[in-house]
């Protein structure tokens, strides 16, 4: 909403941040929309549980570490906590829709920030066609089984996209109630999977405590037979992997009822509940192996029934039906999520006049960014049809999940991890520099500095491996240089910027929320009619 007031819009934090909640010439979003609950589910999505135990977990045991799965999913908790320290510290100081984009301009700079925010921009961009490429491969195959109808992927990825558009469009309470239905029920079926197995110790399920060894997780396994040896960098990668969509937190800020609380609370929470569902659910996922040989016999060959057979062996073939159609919903949910993200992303450099200023503009009834929405759908739905146009649109298995999926997946998680390894090194600066009285040994320097080296370690690993994740389509070969080519692209742009319109250049990543009185908030709804 526009509030009138006359405030210069000075924001409070000492280092030439705008509080946007003073400015009169800035749309803002539907402020206190959400709280704790609302901003887990929007942010939880993301992270897709149930997809990201059925996708990965068989790839990590697979072809990563066999039965010591579970140990990569334990490390890769402890190292995400440690990044959240420094994050949720941050998130605690400037509460922006922007994320990294905003984070990395108060700490490294304008330049640095504006080349992570359309970083940003692309990967969540393209983690909506990915996720649409996923779905429709999974609906593809569904609608054969109950109907024997093949439908081609692309028509299934595009009505995907354009649901979620008209989802998006309205408030984002709306957003929260449906992605906080699908989040339940694949955590719902996936705890009764954990239970049913850990129920059957002994009995049909073999569970060993050595599957957490932290050290498994930095093993692999010789080859067997016909089966090609793991490398632990696979699974540590694929793990990690299973995690993007839990830093989207702060990008809910503005719309939250108290962000310097609710947001590191978040943060907090959600990985920490992640680490214990994913660590627990792999681990009961490899116990339904009574060997190394079989677990990665089933990863490497059959990795889509790697969860089912065990389900319908122990728990009935009931529970492997509903996990079938929550993959659906999952799916769905997760692009919605990001959906909202990429908007936010959008709308930030929007209003910050970095993109067209019409990209800022806010629904004058719901307060969604809803044309930097509906430009991020036509970005989505240009994926899908360039890669039905390029690479074909009669093989759901290979172009749907092989090349949508996961190459765009690939693509953006490339940049996501990029963005956290810059935004740990922004931390330790921002605090020193402009709240030195907050800084702190471990919160802003020791935990961001461990929190670095292990994102780039985790990019090495992905560089290590590219032709193994790459599914070795030939799009894999461009992936790093097209990421590389959008922070250029950004930092270049930056610098145009910077000496064509110095005060365009002065707002970038500084337009915080403060947050709005509710005195104030109350008039300036009751003036748009948004109550009686």
């Amino acid at each position: 909403m526009t509030v009138n007031t006359q405030s210069t819009g000075i924001g409070a934090e000492g280092d030439g941040a705008l509080d946007v909640s003073q400015r009169k010439d800035v749309d803002l979003l539907h402020s206190k929309a959400v709280g704790l609950i609302g901003v887990l589910f929007l942010t939880l999505t993301g992270a897709a549980p149930i997809s990201a135990m059925l996708f990965n977990v068989p790839i990590v045991a697979g072809n990563g570490n066999g039965l010591f799965a579970p140990a990569a999913f334990l490390v890769a908790t402890i190292i995400l906590l440690v990044f959240s320290v420094g994050y949720a510290a941050m998130a605690g100081k400037v509460s922006a829709v922007g994320g990294f984009y905003s984070f990395i301009s108060h700490g490294l700079g304008r330049e640095l920030g504006m080349a992570t925010g359309l970083s940003a921009v692309v990967a969540y961009s393209v983690f909506e066609p990915s996720l649409a490429g996923g779905f429709a491969y999974f609906m593809n195959a569904k609608l054969i089984q109950l109907f024997n109808v093949n439908v081609p992927w692309p028509y299934l990825a595009l009505g995907m996209i354009a649901a979620g558009a008209v989802l998006t469009y309205f408030d984002v309470q709306i957003s929260a109630a449906i992605l906080g239905v699908a989040l339940v029920a694949e955590v719902a079926i996936l705890l009764i999977f954990d239970v049913g197995v850990f129920g059957h110790a002994g009995h049909g399920a073999y569970v060993s405590v050595a599957a957490l060894n932290p050290v498994g997780a930095f093993q692999g396994f010789p080859a067997i037979g016909k089966l090609t040896a793991g490398a632990a960098g696979i699974g540590l990668f694929f793990a990690f992997w299973s995690w993007v969509g839990f830093e989207m937190a702060p990008n809910y800020a503005e719309e939250s009822r108290d962000p310097k609380r609710i947001v590191p609370l978040a943060l907090y929470i959600s990985v920490t509940l992640l680490g214990i569902f994913y660590t627990v659910t792999s681990w009961a996922a490899i116990s339904g192996f009574s060997n190394a040989t079989d677990l990665i016999t089933e990863g490497q060959n059959n990795p889509a029934t790697f969860f089912f057979d065990t389900s319908s062996r122990l728990i009935g073939p009931w529970s492997t039906s509903i996990m079938s159609y929550l993959i659906l919903t999952s799916s769905f949910a997760c692009a919605m999520a990001f959906h909202n993200t990429a908007a936010r992303y959008i709308y930030s450099l929007g209003r910050e006049r970095v993109l067209p200023a019409i990209l800022g503009k806010t629904h004058s009834r719901y307060k969604t960014p809803y044309v930097a929405s509906f430009l991020q759908s036509i970005a989505a739905a240009a994926v899908i049809i360039a890669f039905a146009v390029f690479v074909g649109s009669n093989d759901p298995t290979g172009q749907a999940y092989g090349q949508v999926y996961g190459l765009m997946a690939l693509l953006g998680t490339i940049l996501i991890l990029s963005a956290q390894a810059l935004v740990s090194v922004a931390i330790i600066v921002y605090f020193r520099t402009h709240h030195p009285e907050d800084h702190h040994w471990w919160k802003t320097l020791v935990a961001p500095l461990l929190a670095f080296v292990a994102q780039v370690y985790v990019l090495w690993l992905c560089a290590s491996h590219m032709d193994f994740l790459g599914g070795g389509f030939p799009f894999a070969n461009y992936i790093a240089w097209i990421d590389v080519g959008v922070f250029v692209l950004g930092l270049v742009g930056a610098f145009a910027i910077k000496a064509t319109n110095p005060t365009k250049f002065d707002q970038i990543g500084r337009l915080i929320y403060q947050g709005v009185p509710d005195g104030m908030l109350a008039d300036a709804e009751h003036a748009q009619g948004l109550k009686p």
